[in-house]
């Protein structure tokens, strides 16, 4: 154990580490969003609304390794930084090393294994006819190669909570920037289709894993691997923790898969695509409070570990101020840019176009309330409240949300499809908010017990 060694968030207030983290954290998010959406723009333009809707189907398996890398990245990167801010640098690099060589052999069996089933599972993702050729292209790249990316992203998280947002914030923008250009490459020059946008993702995600790895060139630098045993306490530990993290990822894919089967059941192929273009914008916000609860999270670990609970509290408090205060501001936008932001997508028929507007405008009421449930649920989950970090996320967007998806259609048709995840956040919250109640209730009984 290093006594004498000091993390930077030591010394500075609350505040200004929360900005420090913030900024980049959100910044390279919001990168990326903007990538996805010229992925769309440029998908949507050149390939047309069967395309988008192809992608769409498959994007659960984007999803899924994104899940994989946040459930054992966040669980690692949260219990690495309870082990800096204990001070136990051993016990920190420990789980660093488990955590990536655990993130690696999973996703590598992960994609093998669902490469040999990939017809079957591209048709029980909703596909049809127009839609399988499309979604199989990306699909079969993703599958091979999908591990590239999950390395890339557990090995952010932990560079962030190793006290350097801006090496992840750089490798985020290096992967868009990089996929733009790749992208344009391999449809408008070479017109690979959609198997060209899957390539730009692998090849991107491996040019950003190159700029992550500069940080272990940094005398700042505490990652390093070292040799371990494995402990089935420690990994019970990390799967727990990070659990919510895949919850909330592999939940995206319960979010699409829902939304795109009710759609074709309601709207056919036209619903799903206008589904697809709505997703893309979503997709956007999603990042900008990911990067948010990215931001709260290293701070919220490592003050835990240190038993600085004042800390803590005061970073959750900047935290849902400032996610309130975003999903006002988005609720605001959206509804008055609704049409324009469907528009840059491509010209799509007018039962499209409408249709993603209309949902659009319904759909980011969930946004005033989604940020603060993302924040509350990294809140229990870097303070080791797995039990309520789960079921904020598994009740948002599986529990609550596939209920209402399978109950409001058949009384408002498509409209229903679209209050499912507003009234899904909406009823979180609350469930968030007797939690607490109940719990200050409980606290100040017991203190007038010890009295």
């Amino acid at each position: 154990m290093n006594t004498n060694w000091t993390h930077p968030l030591e010394g500075q207030s609350v505040g200004k580490a929360f900005i420090s983290y913030l900024v980049p954290s959100v910044l390279g998010m919001l990168v990326v969003a903007f990538n996805f959406i010229i992925d769309g723009i440029m998908v949507g333009h050149k390939l047309g609304s069967t395309a988008m809707a192809g992608i769409g189907i498959a994007s659960p398996v984007y999803t899924l390794f994104v899940a994989m890398s946040l459930w054992i990245g966040m669980g690692g990167a949260t219990l690495y930084s309870n082990a800096m801010g204990r001070k136990d640098i051993t016990s920190a690099k420990q789980i660093f090393t488990k955590s990536i060589m655990l993130i690696m052999l999973v996703t590598v069996a992960i994609g093998y294994v669902a490469f040999t089933f990939k017809d079957k599972l591209v048709y029980s993702l909703g596909a049809n006819a127009e839609t399988f050729p499309f979604a199989s292209d990306y699909m079969n790249i993703m599958l091979l190669f999908g591990f590239v990316f999950t390395i890339e992203n557990a090995l952010s998280i932990f560079v962030r909570n190793d006290g350097n947002p801006n090496t992840s914030m750089y490798a985020q923008i290096t992967f868009a920037v990089a996929n733009i250009i790749i992208n344009y490459i391999t449809l408008y020059v070479l017109e690979w289709g959609v198997r060209g946008v899957a390539i730009g993702t692998i090849v991107s995600a491996s040019l950003a894993l190159l700029v992550l790895l500069t940080h272990f060139f940094k005398k700042t630098n505490n990652l390093t691997f070292t040799r371990f045993k494995w402990n089935n306490k420690l990994l019970a530990s990390l799967l727990l923790i990070g659990f919510p993290s895949f919850l909330a990822e592999l939940g995206m894919s319960v979010f699409s898969v829902s939304h795109n089967i009710s759609m074709d059941r309601i709207a056919g192929t036209d619903g799903v695509a206008s589904f697809t273009v709505l997703n893309y914008i979503h997709g956007v916000v999603l990042l900008a409070f990911l990067g948010l609860a990215s931001a709260a999270q290293p701070l919220i670990s490592y003050y835990h570990g240190a038993n600085q609970i004042k800390r803590v509290q005061q970073t959750i408090r900047l935290a849902t101020k400032t996610a309130l205060a975003c999903g006002l501001l988005l609720l605001v936008i959206v509804q008055i840019g609704a049409p324009y932001f469907v528009q840059i997508f491509g010209n799509f028929s007018s039962g499209v176009t409408d249709n993603a507007v209309y949902g659009l405008r319904i759909f980011t009421f969930a946004y005033v309330f989604m940020g603060v449930n993302f924040v509350m649920s990294t809140y229990f989950q870097s303070v080791g409240n797995a039990k309520m970090a789960i079921w904020i996320t598994a009740a948002r967007e599986m529990i609550i949300m596939i209920a209402l998806i399978a109950i409001l259609p058949s009384f408002f048709g498509v409209t229903g499809v679209w209050l499912a995840v507003p009234l899904s956040e909406m009823l979180v919250l609350a469930t968030i908010a007797v939690y607490y109640r109940k719990r200050s209730l409980t606290d100040r009984i017991n203190a007038l017990q010890a009295e």
